[in-house]
């Protein structure tokens, strides 16, 4: 009798157990931070914007241990997809570029407790934080590699779509040129497109012929047809966002980076630690390592212009 008893109290203890790992477990699972994330319309491989987002999840999936899904909107229907990853119950909808922004005032409304995260665009919705970069600061300082070593003293400046963001790397960009090189006539082109290389690679011939000998393109996928006829046409350019290096090495020099790959790593790793986010617009710049330069390469700075330079980076 004991020992029906003892078997009993036994298998009771390990049903009990075996419950009480089974509730741990989904817990975990129920506690694990997963985000959505929606790139530009350009999509994943553009070496830039898109790719620099990943970058950052793939990143906190490693070392944090979140979960993420991603959706590409070629056909530009924003809300669509935004709506798709909403419905996965993520804890957090990422949306990159100023087109993200109607879709997400649109949804932030419809759903005020899910949290939203809107790149380079600023919204007024409370579950809404918004993150921009002063990409005039970190324009500014390839403007002053541009200034100090063009041979010709002509460079261009080629953006994708005439928005604000755009506007304020033309605006660095030239200021930076200026302040070293008053004299320096800079070529300006809009493409009025983020995704026509071969737009980007026209651009850059005609500034070539104009005499042109560095170009920076602010201009996503045409940036990237900017980038490779430059190494054509065998004079230098500036990649932006990340680093660009790769697309085209006989002719990058540095590129002006927007890490938005740290950018959304800080903020899932906030979401890791029970935080939610406080919306509102977060502003970084070369203060905040929000932008900045990659390695210079292919040229080598003097140490007077190396020290205008190191000067403007605080450092």
């Amino acid at each position: 009798m004991k020992k029906y008893w003892f078997s009993l109290f036994l298998l009771t203890g390990l049903l009990l157990a075996g419950c009480a790992d089974h509730e741990a477990k989904s817990e975990d699972t129920k506690d694990e931070i997963s985000a959505g994330l929606l790139v530009t319309e350009s999509g994943l491989g553009d070496d830039s914007f898109s790719d620099s987002a990943f970058k950052g999840l793939e990143q906190a999936r490693d070392e944090l241990g979140i979960t993420f899904d991603y959706r590409e909107p070629f056909d530009k229907k924003y809300k669509e997809h935004m709506k798709d990853l909403i419905e996965q119950d993520h804890d957090v909808i990422i949306g990159l570029g100023y087109n993200s922004q109607a879709a997400i005032d649109e949804l932030a409304q419809e759903y005020p407790k899910q949290q939203f995260v809107l790149i380079d665009a600023v919204s007024e919705f409370d579950n809404v934080t918004s993150i921009t970069f002063k990409e005039d600061e970190g324009s500014y300082l390839i403007g002053l590699i541009a200034g100090m070593r063009t041979k010709s003293g002509v460079v261009g400046f080629i953006g994708g779509e005439r928005i604000p963001v755009v506007e304020r790397f033309e605006t660095g960009f030239t200021e930076g040129v200026k302040k070293v090189n008053p004299d320096a006539e800079i070529l300006i082109e809009y493409a009025g497109t983020f995704d026509d290389d071969t737009k980007g690679s026209n651009i850059t011939k005609s500034m070539v012929e104009k005499g042109a000998d560095f170009v920076f393109p602010a201009a996503g996928f045409t940036g990237i047809g900017a980038l490779k006829e430059a190494q054509n046409q065998g004079i230098y350019a500036f990649g932006v966002d990340s680093d660009q290096f790769f697309v085209a090495e006989k002719a990058v020099v540095t590129s002006m980076l927007k890490n938005l790959d740290v950018a959304l790593y800080d903020v899932m790793e906030q979401l890791v630690n029970g935080e939610r986010l406080e919306g509102g617009q977060i502003t970084l710049g070369v203060k905040e390592q929000g932008v900045g330069l990659a390695p210079i390469r292919l040229i080598n700075l003097t140490d007077e212009q190396q020290a205008v330079l190191d000067k403007e980076m605080g450092q």
